[in-house]
């Protein structure tokens, strides 16, 4: 099969994807082998391909919002059979014996796997997958529709509820990309009004046209104080920025799995009046299975670009330079 790997992370200009040939998968018992029609490209395929997150494999396929249709099951009974199409998340796997496996939350799991970082991914035309952690596609959304679902739409809604936004409130989001304006659309069905900070023009305009209250620049004070807020960029200078925008009470969710130096914090301008600072932490199945049947209940609309498969390096350098507006997903097949 044809594929994409790391081999030496660094800059996203320097290429540090390889493009070629691999053996095919086969499927050990209780996986799946999936042949991929799509994959979402996530910033954290970014943060990988340039060693923000060192590579926990030699040569790993990349690749964590893969869709695609069952070809075989490793195990004679399967949730799954030939021809069903699905979705493959970043939690790819959880040892489901530890303290938090058995208290319901196997996102903090001491000993997890995950989808293209851990073990092969979908910037690649075949991978196997745990047939306990896939996804069933709701029939609404096409391939490249849901690819963003699996992890951008999945973690976001987790960020969502982390925030703790009370109803009818007002979230402030920091950063407008593939997960955030899902989770704007969310909220928004909700019942609440956004308030979305980010540099890009083109996301600006995306925010405006999705219905935000309020659109500016992604340092800027917002007009009002937010009960909540998430921030999705991946820059640690906006937590003490964001954090001030919150009224007394509020909460800041940080979304992405790596965040650059956070600036010292003041407790009176920053904490104080019970502002609260939470993390956000992959997901659980739960999230990955509420979020999708919110997804087909309320008609969610994933915006999205897409590549074709032999430009995945391209796709990249265009996140890293927010060329992309709403989510990147490669066509493989």
């Amino acid at each position: 099969m044809h594929a994409w790997w790391v081999a030496d992370p660094g800059p996203i200009a320097n290429r540090p994807l390889v493009q070629g040939k691999r053996k095919d998968p086969q499927p050990q018992a209780g996986e799946l082998l999936i042949r991929i029609s799509v994959c979402g490209v996530c910033r954290t395929d970014l943060h990988l391909a340039e060693g923000d997150l060192p590579p926990r494999n030699a040569n790993v396929v990349p690749g964590h919002e893969a869709v695609g249709t069952v070809l075989e099951t490793g195990s004679t009974e399967s949730r799954f059979a030939p021809g069903d199409r699905v979705g493959v998340p970043w939690l790819g796997g959880t040892c489901g014996t530890c303290t938090f496996c058995l208290r319901g939350n196997e996102n903090l799991c001491v000993a997890p796997t995950f989808t293209g970082w851990d073990r092969d991914g979908g910037f690649a035309e075949m991978m196997t997958a745990h047939e306990d952690f896939v996804y069933a596609i709701p029939s609404g959304f096409t391939d490249e529709q849901a690819a963003p679902l699996l992890c951008s739409g999945i973690i976001g809604y987790r960020a969502l509820k982390r925030a703790a936004l009370p109803p009818g409130g007002r979230l402030g989001i920091y950063g407008f990309g593939g997960s955030a304006h899902l989770t704007a659309q969310i909220a928004m069905h909700q019942g609440a009004s956004i308030y979305v900070m980010t540099r890009s023009t083109e996301a600006q305009a995306l925010a405006r046209s999705l219905g935000a209250a309020y659109v500016g620049g992604a340092s800027d004070e917002p007009p009002v104080k937010l009960d909540s807020a998430i921030l999705f960029a991946p820059v640690g200078e906006l937590v003490p920025t964001a954090l001030r925008s919150l009224n007394r009470g509020g909460t800041l969710a940080i979304a992405g799995i790596h965040l650059t130096d956070i600036p010292s914090l003041n407790y009176s301008d920053d904490l104080f009046y019970e502002r609260q600072l939470r993390s956000v932490t992959a997901n659980t199945r739960a999230d990955g299975v509420e979020l999708l049947a919110l997804a087909a209940d309320m008609a969610l609309k994933p915006t999205t670009t897409s590549y074709d498969f032999s430009r995945a390096d391209q796709a990249l350098d265009d996140l890293a330079n927010d060329r992309i507006t709403g989510a990147a997903v490669l066509k493989i097949s």
